[in-house]
């Protein structure tokens, strides 16, 4: 049996340098489920992400592994570098990807502008807010928030005041909040947080691509995003950048950030960004990924953001056309204020909302999410990016969920 084989080919012995290992320590055999090949199911990737790759960033990152510090890399280090100034429309300098989801570029972030001690005020309209604060709690900054329900936003005039009474170092604005399905009016905030000495950071995860913003323009000082939402990537790298008055306050810390591995005086340099000749190994990047990446920024630039952004506003209004004529109600009521990408529907009254995504997975394949954090319970989310971000999948989407509430029976209560 398949034990008494293991234990057969551990026992070895070796004449010539006079081993002898005897019985194995090897006792635990093979996992059967190992020995089964990979199975995953196709799906409709309608929530909030990550969204379907198209066939071309698939094959992208199915192209053969080059060494993660071989001069073509960086050339494609530099490329992916040139995408992300497009995307964020930003010439800043210090433009790179993380090695790993949005979350990481949001803690870099974090961990380099700010120094245990100092202020930071975070806007919390969602969860994205949260997780800011919470991040900066950690490293020992003294946490201020703003705060609104799901939905929610802030005025200039909300933020300047908070900015006077707090003075922080750091503000912190989430232009798309996924869990809410509210786009951020970005306009004029940059210039209020640089009148009080902070720097802006934003998060542009679930809006970028599909949302106007402009890095430069609006005077945000760090802006990142991820590569599973409209950029259509598989989940695992995060363009970040940091304007010139981010770059002054992350290089002249007097203590080094608490992650070696976020730390941007190597990442700098790993990205060809900090002005030496040479690239020193920091940590392996995922290769893979920063091909999808590339692959991916590729076709946002061969599309035009300006025409990006105008599909993704033409194809969620015709979903929105859809659901109203369904009687269901929109969760953000300012049409100006809806984040393009990611829609959120008020649950319809007496629908067990967990039972409608679960028939929608079942029958039609397709994922629709409900809420997130502080949204749990108030909406379903529909996410319609790049790639899945056309009419057809718009139809399928309505249809499907007419279905639903045709089938799922309303309770009594």
């Amino acid at each position: 049996n398949l034990k008494d084989m293991v234990r057969r080919s551990a026992a070895v012995r070796s004449t010539k340098h006079g081993v002898h290992r005897g019985m194995s320590s090897v006792t635990i055999p093979p996992p059967a489920c190992m020995l089964r090949p990979l199975e995953v199911p196709f799906r409709y990737l309608f929530g909030p992400g990550p969204s379907n790759v198209p066939p071309r960033i698939l094959a992208a990152g199915g192209r053969p592994i080059i060494g993660h510090m071989h001069s073509e890399m960086f050339g494609i280090m530099n490329d992916i570098k040139k995408g992300i100034q497009y995307a964020f429309q930003t010439s800043n300098n210090m433009t790179l990807a993380m090695s790993g989801s949005g979350h990481t570029a949001m803690e870099c972030a974090v961990f380099n502008i700010v120094e245990p001690g100092e202020s930071v005020l975070v806007a919390i309209n969602g969860i994205w807010g949260e997780r800011v604060a919470e991040i900066a709690e950690r490293m020992g900054a003294k946490v201020h928030t703003l705060f609104k329900t799901p939905g929610g936003h802030f005025t200039n005039a909300e933020i300047e005041q908070a900015l006077a009474k707090h003075k922080p170092v750091l503000f912190f604005l989430t232009h798309g909040e996924s869990s809410a399905g509210l786009v951020h009016p970005m306009d004029g905030v940059g210039d209020i947080c640089h009148k009080y000495n902070c720097l802006l950071l934003v998060d542009s995860v679930a809006s970028l691509g599909a949302a106007p913003l402009l890095m430069d323009q609006q005077n945000i000082d760090i802006l990142y995003t991820g590569s599973q939402k409209a950029l259509n990537a598989p989940p695992g790298t995060a363009p970040v950048s940091f304007s010139e008055r981010a770059c002054h306050k992350m290089f002249n810390r007097k203590t080094k950030p608490v992650s070696y591995l976020l730390d941007m005086t190597h990442l700098s340099n790993y990205w060809g960004n900090d002005g030496k000749p040479e690239r020193i190994y920091h940590h392996t990047g995922p290769v893979s990924g920063f091909f999808a990446l590339r692959e991916s920024l590729a076709i946002l630039a061969e599309m035009g953001l300006e025409n990006s952004w105008s599909h993704h506003t033409e194809i969620a209004e015709y979903l929105w056309k859809g659901l109203e004529d369904l009687g269901l109600k929109l969760f953000i009521k300012d049409k100006d204020l809806r984040l393009p990408s990611v829609t959120t529907i008020a649950i319809p009254e007496g629908y067990d909302w967990k039972e409608l995504l679960a028939y929608i997975m079942k029958h039609h394949r397709i994922e629709f999410t409900g809420g997130l954090g502080p949204s749990v319970g108030m909406v379903l989310r529909i996410g319609l990016m790049g790639y899945n971000c056309n009419k057809a999948n718009a139809a399928m989407a309505l249809a499907a969920l007419e279905d639903a509430l045709k089938q799922c029976r309303k309770s009594k209560a």
